[in-house]
């Protein structure tokens, strides 16, 4: 096979649960191949990079082999090779690290140990 569509691609290769969720990924802008968005319909084939966008960071990943159907997580080094840039971790873990201080609006109050997290990191700025 040397074409495959972006959705089922990003299905099989596990990059998403579920096909739909990859699809609406595509439509939303947030799948792109050499800075343009794709549909989820798009071809892709052997050589080219895939980046995804799952907040905060953006993955990248050149394709190894163009597959429809799902395999298994120890067959994927033949699938993709991720490509994805340092810094996009260190971002990740930043943003791990300083969880609690950046709340989603409407999650309601912190929890006792947010609370707790929150009165510690103030204690030690002062």
């Amino acid at each position: 096979m040397e074409e495959a569509r972006i959705d089922k691609w990003l299905w099989a290769s596990r990059i998403f649960k579920t096909r739909s969720i990859a699809a609406d990924a595509c439509k939303n802008g947030r799948v792109t191949i050499a800075g343009v968005n794709v549909k989820p319909s798009r071809m892709v084939k052997v050589g080219e990079t895939v980046s995804v966008r799952k907040p905060p960071i953006t993955y990248s990943f050149r394709i190894l082999k163009t597959i429809e159907q799902r395999v298994g997580a120890k067959l994927l080094p033949e699938i993709y090779e991720n490509v994805t840039a340092p810094e996009q971790y260190e971002l990740l873990e930043m943003t791990r690290i300083s969880g609690f201080v950046d709340r989603a609006r409407g999650t309601g109050r912190p929890t006792k140990k947010d609370r707790r997290s929150l009165d510690a990191f103030i204690s030690d700025m002062e």
